[in-house]
């Protein structure tokens, strides 16, 4: 199968760009610089890639008039994975550029080289404010906790608008983690944003010769992170590939998220830093340094601090089609892949 693919160089489209050559795939990836998708696979791989020099924000990605006619009726799947992940109020005009323009640019490109099948990756969190993810479209004037999601929420639109011309699949994972088995990971996103601070918070203490206290960490004591190994997701891919429904929305979500306080405990433990507790203590009841940390994790907080219940009815269906096995992230897991990033510092 030829496929184009956006997001090829990311931490999830690596995994899956050689998951996808080892099974005989060969692919055309956008590249803002072609020069990273050399150094990220080997001679081998490259011999199975070719490379667009373009960008999510232009016309087309960059694909020229010779492009186009070179490759019309070549492709057999366009997989859009790109996008911007960052949660800043000040970078909405950025964010939506990227990632809701980025994507009607990738429609374009997949209707003018006449591919008849589309799969967006989007994020399970669309669903704003909600505490309950469905395998539906969601409003965009729903409320969203950054323009992020708001983004990809009106760029699932886009893709859903597009299904009378092409074969539409959207794709939600929740928050991307290293890898069941290896714990290999290079995300600086979600938690493990969130780990890198506390590893931060940590030296500064050591640093000040501060007490050693406990520090409360404002959150719920009963939330659950939705964690997803790498692995996991670019397995709903690679299942999707042949067994994909059209016009379909897949959640790739953990039915049995850990608790907050299970993965706080796991850090604590891999970092020797024992004096954190989550609290849904008031923040005006904090002291100086419990409000510094707090400033520095709370963008993360809508993706750590609840406890949504999703249904991947959908995702369940597929990977029982392609005959592979439901999620199974278990405590040497989830401690193998807190281990291995703070290992790797």
């Amino acid at each position: 199968m030829n496929i184009f693919m956006t997001g090829a160089t990311g931490f999830l489209g690596g995994r899956l760009a050689r998951e996808l050559i080892a099974r005989g795939h060969r692919l055309c990836v956008l590249a803002r610089t072609p020069q990273k998708v050399t150094a990220m696979f080997t001679k081998s791989e490259l011999r199975s890639i070719d490379v667009l020099a373009g960008d999510l924000t232009a016309p087309l990605l960059g694909a020229d008039e010779a492009f186009i006619q070179s490759n019309v009726d070549q492709f057999d799947l366009v997989l859009h994975m790109a996008a911007l992940v960052k949660f800043d109020e000040e970078l909405r005009e950025e964010l939506f550029d990227t990632n809701l323009m980025g994507t009607r640019q990738a429609l374009a490109l997949t209707k003018a080289l006449h591919c008849p099948r589309f799969f967006h990756v989007s994020t399970a969190y669309t669903l704003g404010a909600r505490e309950a993810g469905d395998e539906t479209l969601y409003a965009t004037d729903q409320p969203f906790h950054n323009p992020y999601e708001e983004s990809k929420a009106h760029a699932e639109r886009e893709v859903w608008a597009a299904r009378h011309d092409l074969a539409v699949s959207i794709f939600r994972p929740a928050i991307i983690v290293g890898d069941s088995k290896t714990g290999e990971a290079d995300s600086k996103f979600t938690m493990y944003g969130y780990m890198r601070a506390l590893e931060v918070f940590k030296r500064r203490l050591e640093r000040r010769g501060a007490p050693a206290e406990p520090i409360r960490l404002l959150g719920s004591e009963t939330g659950t992170s939705n964690l997803v190994p790498v692995d996991y997701v670019a397995d709903v891919l690679l299942a999707a590939i042949e067994h994909a429904r059209p016009n379909t929305i897949y959640n790739v979500t953990n039915d049995a998220p850990p608790r907050n306080e299970t993965m706080l405990e796991y850090m604590k433990q891999a970092l020797a830093f024992p004096h954190l507790k989550i609290t849904e203590t008031q923040s005006s009841k904090l002291s100086n340094v419990e409000h510094t940390f707090n400033e520095m994790v709370k963008v993360f907080n809508p993706y750590l601090n609840r406890n949504i219940v999703f249904n991947d009815q959908n995702t369940k269906q597929l990977l029982a089609d392609a005959g592979y096995k439901p999620l199974d992230l278990d405590e040497r897991s989830l401690r193998r892949i807190v281990d291995a990033y703070y290992d790797t510092k």
